[in-house]
């Protein structure tokens, strides 16, 4: 089979997103410790330092110091190159984040949305955004990508929301052309447990890991699963959407899209979690208040704890069988208010429900996970675009 070999302009651009990548993770650099880690000699990395600083793509960012010798110049990503936007958006509210091409957050907004109406979703949305350019000191039109994380999923086929009935306004036929219209950016929408696994993936536990599921326990239930290191979204975007999967010891649900409920969201879900903890006698509002009371909460919080790690499991067996992942992430508020403990007696009782044996970790993403999802999501392929593209012509 025939090979095509490297041609100086393919390997100065392989050079080029190595060091680029390497600034990213590591930097800032010098110019010896990035020869030195990308394996590139002086003159060839001093080089390449300067076609960056032409391209915009790194700046001089101080010197080294505290080491004998000579001061060397340091050099890092320049972040205002291009910029993104992230959204987590809920019944209640929407909250934006900008950030540069480092990952760096330069400006917040959260909108509240409570009892909206079905109109005014994109009016909404654009308020949200230019709450989070504003804070950054930015005009939204520097935005090179925004991506959005809403419950339920877009069917592919249809562009339309589905599973997700009780946010109103996000259902249109054409909602999603509408919002990339006004936004002027390109745009990518998702289902927020897809974002947080997207954040887990990126910047979590799950780095190392092309074959996990995330399982999200808050007032509702819900999945991300990443096979061979891709999101499986599914024919109709409702991959994930495990709340609706019939289980033992609850009742069959019928017609289960029009109540917006099902077997394991009947286990495991926010409201039955909360009567569990009031049955054994503890007091809280929410259900992320009745876990948290369950940890100090003695005999009565040991049932509640015990109880709540065995429903997990019921439905984590029934995914494992189908999926067999390597590694499991438990996330949401109220799955993780239980903590190491939980997550203990989870792994336990999953050891006797399913063969396969995945490794179970409380998220690494406690702050924002769907917005930082969202954020790592655009910045992944706006980082593609920008790095592979902004290199000046090589001769």
């Amino acid at each position: 089979m025939a090979t095509t070999p490297g041609t100086p302009r393919l390997l100065r651009a392989m050079n080029d997103r190595a060091a680029l990548d390497l600034l990213l993770s590591q930097g800032p650099l010098s110019r010896t410790t990035l020869g030195h880690l990308t394996g590139l000699s002086k003159p060839t990395a001093s080089q390449l330092l300067a076609r960056l600083e032409a391209a915009n793509l790194v700046r001089a960012s101080g010197t080294t110091a505290g080491r004998p010798g000579p001061n060397a110049q340091l050099y890092e990503i320049n972040g205002g190159i291009a910029y993104v936007a992230g959204l987590d958006v809920t019944p209640a509210r929407i909250r934006s984040a900008i950030a540069d091409i480092t990952g760096k957050v330069v400006g917040r907004y959260e909108l509240p949305t409570p009892g909206r109406s079905a109109k005014g979703t994109v009016e909404r949305v654009i308020k949200a955004l230019d709450g989070a350019a504003g804070e950054a000191g930015l005009n939204r039109a520097r935005l090179h990508r925004v991506a959005i994380g809403t419950p339920g999923g877009f069917d592919p086929t249809t562009g339309r929301l589905r599973y997700a009935t009780h946010l109103p306004g996000w259902h249109a036929p054409h909602l999603l052309d509408e919002l990339a219209s006004a936004i002027e950016a390109p745009l990518e929408v998702d289902n927020d447990v897809n974002m947080a696994a997207v954040a887990e993936r990126q910047i979590g536990h799950a780095q190392d890991s092309d074959n996990f599921v995330l399982l999200w326990g808050e007032e509702g239930i819900g999945a991300a699963i990443v096979v061979n290191g891709r999101l499986h979204r599914g024919a109709t975007g409702g991959a994930g959407e495990v709340a609706f999967m019939p289980l033992p010891g609850t009742p069959l649900v019928r017609n289960v899209g029009r109540n917006n409920a099902g077997g394991f969201q009947e286990l495991a879900g926010g409201e039955p979690v909360l009567n569990l903890a009031r049955s054994h006698g503890l007091k809280a509002r929410t259900p992320e208040a009745a876990i948290a009371a369950a940890l100090h909460g003695q005999d009565a919080g040991d049932a509640v704890l015990n109880e709540f790690a065995h429903r997990l499991a019921v439905g984590l067996a029934a995914i494992v069988a189908v999926v067999d992942p390597e590694l499991i992430v438990l996330a949401g508020g109220v799955i993780t208010a239980g903590g190491e403990r939980l997550r203990g007696l989870v792994q336990d009782e999953l050891a006797g429900l399913a063969v396969p044996r995945p490794r179970l970790l409380m998220t690494a993403i406690h702050t924002d996970p769907v917005l930082s999802g969202a954020l790592q999501s655009a910045l992944s392929t706006t980082r593609d675009e920008v790095f592979d593209t902004a290199s000046p012509p090589i001769p």
